[in-house]
């Protein structure tokens, strides 16, 4: 229980040094806006086509198999709204941040152990550079941005999806399908989308990194180093379970 309670303070800890820094005008000199561009392209270029891709793909054939369910059973008027709850209230915002920590974060936190277990970060901090920011703020930060922006761009392209699977390229249901958005997107349910998502990115950013610094130690062997990666991933998946029950409730009860 004790090492549970550790655990999560450190994570909490974590976030509040990362929030200071990244508010810290002294974090943005030359060299580490160099850097943090460097991590934001990395994290976000190469996986925003592919991401982009998939989710069309998933919006076409949920589309459809939402539509032609609704038709038989004559609740077609229900179709593009339940589309629309479905895919972009819960899961485009999820899918982003899973996607995000399999091809970004879980990465840099491994990269970010190994860098700690070999001592590389106290060599760091024997020649007067601060490892968090330098090594972990960039990181954390384009993390986030990367699954904001992912999260963003592929609620846009679901939408242009599924117009086009619902009325094709006419321009004649854009009036209708502008209000059916607007009766789905109230001003709650969008503050709660907005701080789900910002949530799902916070965490899938900043708990591989916690799971880095204070996982392991140089002394450590791979066994250790492992238990400390799992007990990341599932303090991870933990995190996302109760940030989207929080929501659900939110969203309709």
């Amino acid at each position: 229980m004790r090492l549970w309670f550790l655990e999560w303070w450190q994570l909490v800890h974590l976030g509040a040094v990362i929030l200071v820094l990244a508010l810290s005008p002294s974090s943005y000199s030359p060299g580490s806006r160099l850097l943090l561009g460097r991590h934001l392209y990395l994290n976000t270029a190469p996986i925003l086509p592919g991401f982009s891709v998939l989710c069309a793909l998933m919006t076409v054939v949920l589309t459809r198999i939402v539509l032609v369910t609704a038709l038989s059973y004559g609740l077609s008027q229900y179709a593009l709204q339940v589309v629309i709850r479905v895919l972009v209230l819960e899961l485009i915002p999820l899918s982003a941040a899973l996607f995000v920590a399999l091809r970004c974060t879980i990465p840099d936190g491994a990269e970010l152990m190994a860098m700690q277990a070999s001592g590389e970060l106290d060599e760091l901090r024997r020649r007067g550079v601060d490892p968090l920011r330098f090594e972990v703020l960039p990181r954390v930060v384009a993390g986030l941005f990367s699954g904001v922006t992912l999260a963003a761009l592929s609620c846009v392209v679901a939408l242009v999806v599924a117009y086009v699977a619902a009325y094709g390229f006419a321009l004649s249901g854009l009036v209708a399908y502008t209000r059916l958005f607007g009766q789905v997107f109230s001003p709650a349910v969008t503050l709660i989308f907005v701080l789900k998502t910002l949530f799902f990115c916070m965490a899938v950013s900043l708990i591989p990194m916690a799971s880095a610094l204070y996982g392991v130690n140089g002394r450590q062997g791979s066994s250790i180093r492992t238990s400390a990666e799992m007990r990341g991933l599932v303090r991870m998946f933990a995190v996302i379970l109760l940030i989207e029950v929080a929501s659900l409730v939110g969203n309709y009860y």
